[in-house]
This record gives C-alpha cells, structure tokens and sequence, in this order.
C-alpha cells in the first residue's frame, strides 16, 4: 500500500518537482498551493506525512503545524518543513512546534526522499514493540500507550519529544550523543544538524522538569550529548 504525502508549497515549480519524483517513488501526492486549503487537505485527508513550506498565502505553516500537533486526529502526521535559510527562528519554532523535520532550500531531491523514508519509518510501526512502564522520581512512561505522566498528570508530548525520553529513559545513567539520537530517533544521520536535538530537548525539559533552567531528569554533559540521570541520582 503507498503512503500518502500531502504537499503544501506555492511555488508552483517546487510543488511540480515534489510531485513528479514522489510519484515516481511510489507515493500518492495530494498538493495544495495555499495554506488554507492546505491545512482542509490535512485535517479531511489525513496523509501519512505532511511536506509543509513555512512561507505561504492565507496561513503560514507554523500555525498549520501548530493546528495539526493540536489535533488528536492529525497530532501523529509526521511533518517535514521546508524553509528558507533566512527562517532560521521559525525553522526552531517548527520543531518546538512538533515538525518531524526540515530541509533547507534549494534542497537535493535526493536528500528529501531519504528523509521522507526515514521519518516515514520512524513514526509508522508495523510491527508490535514490546509494552513497558519505566518510572523515574515523579515521571510514568507507558510505552505502549505512548503516554507519559507527571504527578498523575498526561504530558502533551511531540512524538520526536516521547521518542527521546523513550530512549533516554531505556538507557538510563548512559550518555548518549547527539549523533546517537539523532541517528535513533530521526532514522538517519544529519551532518551538522545536532541542533536538532539540542531544540527537542529544550522543549522536553520544559515539559517534565519543576525548573527547566535547573533540570533534575536530564544531564547535559558537555560537547557529548545528554543522560537520563540513574534513579539514584534524582
């Protein structure tokens, strides 16, 4: 069965090269020029992955990605932006915004296939992992509900942000690098995209830390990456 990408770009001659060579991948392209109707193609549709430029006619695509992260039925679309290397404040917004990715323009075609397949294959789970409750001083991760409370409380977590805690949380007392979660969580290796991480793990420390400015949960150790600090340590 091919997945189903909806592109939304208003230039007319990228959304022509993404539909050409996404068709010629497999996939089934839904297209929209503006972002208005962009965003009913989303919410009606509900594509296996969203290609969402930032600068568009009517709404831009941080509100889009803001409106879809919002949705219980559209939260879960992997996004991958696409920005302008002078966005590089809305390109973080994006992924604080829960955006599964970006490329920059002009970008090589061949580059966002391999990251559509990554992402694709990251959020899509064919096969059933095994259910796990981990806990740690006062956070509850149900694995297989994809669920993680505080106090009792539900977090509204990104899938990226569940993704890393996950991960952290299943190595616990182990640095982890940058490299390593990407590679991990994203399904590929960005060169020099270490960003990436550092935003997503901002963004979760505001979420399941008292004081974010004075994290308890996650450690950042210096020019290598960042651990979940060991039960003992909390």
């Amino acid at each position: 069965m091919a997945y189903t990408v909806l592109v939304i770009e208003d230039e007319i001659h990228i959304l022509e090269l993404l539909r050409y060579n996404l068709e010629a991948a497999g996939y089934k392209v839904i297209t929209s020029e503006n972002g208005k109707e962009g965003l009913d193609k989303a919410l009606e549709g509900k594509p296996d992955l969203v290609i969402l430029d930032l600068m568009l006619p009517d709404v831009d695509g941080l509100e889009i990605c803001k409106i879809l992260k919002k949705n219980d039925e559209t939260k879960n679309i992997p996004i991958i932006m696409l920005t302008a290397k002078s966005e590089e404040f809305d390109k973080v917004l994006g992924l604080e915004l829960g955006a599964d990715d970006y490329i920059t323009k002009p970008f090589s075609v061949r580059e966002l296939l391999a990251r559509i397949k990554a992402v694709l294959r990251r959020t899509q789970q064919p096969e059933e992992e095994k259910e796990e409750i981990i806990k740690f001083g006062d956070i509850v991760i149900d694995t297989g509900k994809h669920l993680v409370y505080k106090k009792g409380k539900v977090l509204e977590l990104t899938l990226k942000e569940f993704e890393l805690l996950k991960l952290l949380s299943q190595n616990m007392g182990k640095v982890l690098t940058r490299d390593y979660l990407l590679d991990k969580v994203w399904g590929y290796e960005y060169a020099g995209e270490t960003r990436t991480v550092d935003v997503h793990i901002r963004h979760l420390r505001k979420k399941i830390e008292d004081d974010d400015k004075s994290p308890v949960y996650i450690e950042t150790v210096r020019g290598i990456g960042y651990k979940l600090k060991d039960k003992g340590e909390v």
